[in-house]
């Protein structure tokens, strides 16, 4: 029976303290928003927290890329972040993926938040210069406890579409 009892209290305290350390803190947008770039950013090899990733949704989020496709055409993409870690996943492990912040403009009424939040990607943080930027539109619902994404709707920069500079660094 102390046997028992011992291994029970030991799985618990386990189970918590593991629980403790994983777990995200998104009271604010700042937390959160840091905790969506973090999850996906690593260095070539460096596996993803994907529990913690799937943590930062509310149900039934979506992720919607938009941009041309091979024909010329614009449209956009609905995906699950299940979606998203199958087709993405394993490209950000092999290739190294950091998506850096590098300004943002938060409107909020209650419990509603849009953040318009620009980025550059690098495959390592060593990189000097980013290969790809764009602009996240990271829609927020805050239930009364933490801030959870609705949705993220994105697009990358290009030529013929540059970020204007009033949402670049000032």
């Amino acid at each position: 029976m102390k046997i028992r009892f011992t291994l029970l209290f030991t799985f618990i305290c386990t189970t918590f303290i593991f629980a403790q350390e994983n777990k995200q803190d998104n009271t604010t947008i700042d937390n959160l928003i840091s905790n969506l770039y973090g999850v996906i950013s690593g260095e070539k090899g460096e596996a993803r927290d994907w529990d913690a990733f799937n943590n930062l949704y509310y149900q039934n989020a979506r992720l919607i890329p938009s941009g041309k496709n091979k024909d010329g055409i614009t449209g956009a993409r609905y995906m699950t972040p299940q979606d998203y870690i199958d087709g993405s996943g394993k490209w950000l492990v092999e290739n190294g993926f950091h998506e850096i912040e590098i300004s943002r403009e938060v409107q909020q009424f209650g419990t509603v938040a849009h953040v318009f939040s620009t980025y550059e990607a690098k495959k390592s943080k060593s990189d000097t210069e980013p290969f790809m930027r764009g602009i996240n539109s990271i829609q927020l619902l805050n239930d009364g406890t933490r801030w959870w994404i609705l949705n993220i709707y994105w697009t990358q920069e290009s030529e013929e579409n540059p970020i204007p500079e009033k949402y670049l660094p000032k």
